[in-house]
């Protein structure tokens, strides 16, 4: 069972992969993938699961033909355990989802896109990724991309050149988030764990992720000509006449400030960042509901929080929720662990050099599965120590940061801001595979060598 969900797990991936050539939607591939995946797990407990780490007092009352009572009560336990996280993300991602289409609904958006008046491809690219990089480390890259995705529609008409842009969000937002405590949630976790601090963080991998990022568009500004085509002017919504610019500026400016209280919220009151969404999300609910309550039904409806939640994907959450379940049933039976295992005894992390190799392949591996699953196991296999690579800042934990957080841009479903932004544009898997994936290799590698030269100046 254990190497048969290895493979149910490839072929669910070459099944997302190609959903174009198959003709069958990628949602429903993950799915599949994730179910298949959490039901094999369960048949093999035997094989899998260390039965000396259940409670000795429940062994006790189920023994002799009651013993699988206890396999499925730990698989049973471990996929809630995992689904309580999937279900934070995809909750923080629909309520993300949301304010952003209400802010769009309600003609928001060109606050911004009124200023970004210039069509030449290169200048805009500039602007776009720049803005992207930053804002993502204030934010977070998965809100950061969402946000700038809905952005590119009002930018850019043709779908080739807003999928390329896409594609370069996907790897700013992915650099941005980096460098910053709250900007990636690998980067995140490192910093709750005590592995990182939040000063040393900045300082030390913003440099590299600014270099992943500013190569792939430096080589973009040789290749790339032309100008991109604006779409047509439109209203807000179809009674976009109905939002004055007062109330066009008020929802642009508390919905930006509530995707900017996430964060703060998460800080002070060490909730999971889903609550401080769900919160700004109400927040701006009752706001809307508030300045167009004179409205007609009909008006109304299509520019409140109603008509913002009929405009979200499901089928972009439902394709995040398969893909997580898959990569967690990996995590849960010990493939992602194994291999974190396995990396170290082939490679070492006595030396420098051991160290920045794993780190380096950990972060692409992360392109493939969730980063989440192999920083968490790499926490676990390497406890924090006083001095040396493995100390709080220490060389390993400040490279992998930078790794975990980029590396998942050379494939789109590599990282959370690249599975949205595929969702929300229906971007192939295999033109980001031919157009963008160098590009972010190219950047992940050259980020990676001015980590290790920055290194090797400062120590």
């Amino acid at each position: 069972m254990y190497t048969l969900m290895v493979v149910v797990f490839v072929l669910g991936y070459l099944t997302i992969a190609f959903e174009h050539s198959i003709h069958i939607d990628k949602a429903a591939s993950a799915l599949i993938t994730g179910v298949l995946c959490w039901t094999l797990y369960v048949f093999g407990m035997y094989d899998i699961v260390d039965m000396s780490s259940i409670d000795s007092w429940f062994i006790a009352q189920n023994t002799g033909d009651e013993h699988h009572l206890i396999a499925n009560w730990v698989t049973h336990h471990q996929l809630l355990e995992h689904l309580s996280e999937i279900s934070s993300i995809l909750f923080f991602l629909i309520g993300a989802m949301t304010i952003v289409e209400l802010i769009d609904l309600n003609g928001g958006f060109s606050i911004i896109t009124d200023k970004i008046t210039s069509t030449n491809k290169v200048k805009l690219i500039w602007i776009i990724s720049l803005l992207t990089f930053f804002l993502s480390a204030a934010l977070d890259n998965l809100t950061t991309s969402i946000v700038m995705v809905s952005l590119l529609r009002k930018l850019i008409s043709d779908k080739q050149d807003r999928w390329f842009f896409a594609g370069i969000v996907v790897l700013a937002a992915n650099a941005g988030g980096a460098w910053s405590p709250i900007g990636d949630v690998t980067t995140t976790m490192l910093w709750i764990g005590g592995q990182v601090t939040a000063g040393a963080i900045v300082t030390k991998v913003i440099i590299p992720s600014l270099i992943c990022l500013i190569v792939p568009l430096g080589i973009i500004s040789f290749r790339m000509k032309g100008d991109i085509t604006r779409p047509e002017k439109m209203h807000a919504s179809s009674h976009g006449s109905e939002v004055s610019s007062k109330e066009k500026n008020l929802i642009f400016f508390i919905g930006i400030a509530g995707l900017l209280f996430v964060p703060i919220f998460k800080t002070v009151t060490h909730l999971p960042p889903f609550m401080g969404m769900m919160l700004s999300l109400g927040i701006l609910w009752l706001v809307s509901e508030r300045i167009h309550k004179d409205k007609d039904y009909e008006t109304k409806r299509n520019i409140t929080v109603m008509g913002a939640l009929r405009r979200i994907d499901m089928a972009s959450v439902l394709f995040f929720l398969g893909i997580l379940m898959a990569v967690s049933s990996m995590q849960s039976a010990g493939q992602l662990g194994e291999l974190a295992m396995g990396l170290d005894r082939s490679l070492g992390t006595s030396e420098a050099s051991g160290v920045v190799v794993v780190s380096m392949i950990i972060g692409l591996l992360s392109a493939i599965v969730d980063n989440v699953p192999l920083v968490a196991a790499a926490m676990g296999m390497y406890p924090t120590a006083e001095v040396g690579f493995f100390a709080t800042d220490g060389l390993f934990w400040e490279f992998l940061a930078y790794c975990a957080g980029t590396g998942g841009s050379a494939l789109i479903i590599g990282s959370a801001a690249g599975v949205a932004v595929m969702g929300i544009e229906r971007i192939d898997f295999m033109w980001y595979l031919k157009k963008i994936s160098v590009l972010a290799l190219i950047g992940y590698f050259a980020g990676a060598a001015a980590y290790v030269a920055q290194s090797l100046l400062l120590h």
